[in-house]
């Protein structure tokens, strides 16, 4: 006669736990993430010379120019302050035509 006992789960209990274990962490740690990437390529992608962008340290400025992974925003008043850097150090975009309209 076979006897199951609740300490010997056995490996499919084993199993079952890690397959629990990985839905848990795609649902709530890569789910995100794929989210909040889609979020910021379309930010990227939708980038146009005249928007107002927030640099990832923190610096606020005007797009001058837009290329393929190199873009030249201009800081403040002075139209000799231009620098160019990756896309990737904007943080945030805010559109032209949205600051126009506030």
């Amino acid at each position: 006669m076979y006897v199951l006992t609740s300490s010997g789960t056995g490996i499919s209990g084993i199993i079952i736990w890690v397959v629990i274990l990985v839905v848990f962490m795609f649902f709530f740690m890569i789910r995100p993430q794929r989210k909040e990437q889609a979020r910021k390529n379309e930010m990227m992608a939708k980038m146009t010379v005249g928007d107002t962008v927030c640099t990832t340290s923190g610096f606020y400025g005007t797009l001058i120019d837009v290329d393929d992974d190199i873009v030249i925003v201009e800081f403040g008043n002075n139209k000799n302050c231009r620098i160019p850097m990756q896309r990737a150090a904007i943080a945030q975009v805010e559109k032209a035509e949205d600051a126009i309209e506030e």
